[in-house]
């Protein structure tokens, strides 16, 4: 009986040996495959450390804008429906931070102001010259925050979209009196079992990338999604630290800002996975609102828009609306920087 027991067990092991090695090896086919599907936009760049960045710049003109995508798997893919109609008015360069999508991982624990580094020396090897109107949606705002604090005279304006607050950590808590669940065990698990095809093989069609999508952005995504999750489950452990360092880079002056907020409550299937209640949900979505109306106090020269119908997404479910914001403060830049040069050349007064 011990006999058949121990072959019973050893059987057992072999499958499961078996499968592992099957799926690793799917899991680098896959791989293969995407690179050669999906290949990077634009070009890679070298940041220092032997590391590469995906960016992809497009059209011609002064300010540059700079797309930053907040915490997800998507990098550049994230303003595919905006990029090229801001690129018809000026330069802009959406890219994807270390780790994500084409982008080489770095090294060592995660760190907000290397973060901002990496960006910093893409674009200068990339050969884009301030000065730069910077788009962050999500977590991308406090990330660009964190930029203009270190490379203030680098910003020009800023367009911050469903953008997350430094303070919202504590201020969420207090809406609802307790934590919100974080789902950082689901992205460790989606980490941990990214070698094996798991993630790729179980993950359902479409579900790494919003919805309105473009569809060649949800195929991307998808077939990139298991390279890029452990740079973000990395950028989910730094949460806390990026939005300390924000929140000490929020003051910015005079600089055009405008600051676009979603409409769309979560819906019920999204609360429940939360543990949220409708009640509670709505506390949350007041919350939200008084962050975002704060952001927009952060410069002199702010601006606070409400987007109906949109949701945390803002740039696949309303793209014009994020063009309009962005040629906006791009239209400011340029005439701040004309009514300077006046007043070089003496040809107006300087303003009072």
């Amino acid at each position: 009986m011990k006999t058949w027991l121990r072959r019973i067990a050893l059987g057992v092991v072999a499958l499961i040996v078996l499968a592992a090695l099957a799926g690793a090896g799917f899991e680098r086919l896959s791989r293969a495959d995407a690179a050669q599907s999906f290949p990077a936009p634009g070009r890679l760049v070298d940041v220092g450390d032997g590391r590469r960045l995906q960016i992809d710049c497009r059209g011609a003109g002064s300010p540059v804008v700079v797309f930053e995508s907040g915490l997800d798997t998507l990098g550049a893919l994230s303003w595919s429906k905006v990029h090229d109609a801001v690129a018809r008015t000026t330069r802009a360069c959406a890219y994807s931070r270390a780790g994500i999508m084409w982008s080489d991982t770095a090294s060592g624990p995660f760190d907000a102001r290397r973060a901002a580094q990496d960006l910093h020396n893409a674009l200068a090897t990339a050969g884009e010259a301030p000065p730069f109107v910077m788009v962050g949606h999500s977590l991308g705002g406090p990330y660009l925050l964190n930029f203009t604090g270190q490379y203030g005279a680098d910003v020009a304006g800023l367009v911050l979209v469903d953008a997350s607050h430094p303070d919202q950590i504590a201020r969420l808590h207090n809406a609802i009196g307790r934590d919100l669940a974080s789902g950082a065990g689901l992205m460790k698990v989606g980490d941990s079992l990214a070698w094996s095809g798991a993630v790729r093989l179980l993950a359902p069609k479409g579900s790494f990338a919003p919805d309105h999508a473009p569809p060649r952005t949800v195929l991307a995504a998808g077939a990139w999604m298991p390279q890029s999750v452990h740079a973000a489950a990395r950028e989910f452990g730094g949460l806390s630290q990026t939005l300390s360092v924000a929140g000490r880079n929020r003051r910015l002056g005079d600089r055009p800002l405008v600051v676009l907020t979603r409409t769309a409550t979560a819906p019920p299937q999204a609360l429940k996975a939360m543990g949220v209640s409708a009640d509670e949900g709505r506390r949350l979505d007041a919350e939200w609102r008084a962050m975002q109306e704060d952001e927009a106090t952060w410069s002199t020269h702010g601006r606070h828009q409400v987007v109906p119908g949109a949701s945390h997404y803002i740039q696949f479910d309303q793209p014009r609306v994020v063009i309009a914001a962005v040629e906006e403060v791009v239209g400011q830049v340029r005439a701040k920087a004309a009514e300077s040069a006046a007043v070089r050349l003496g040809l107006s007064p300087p303003p009072s």
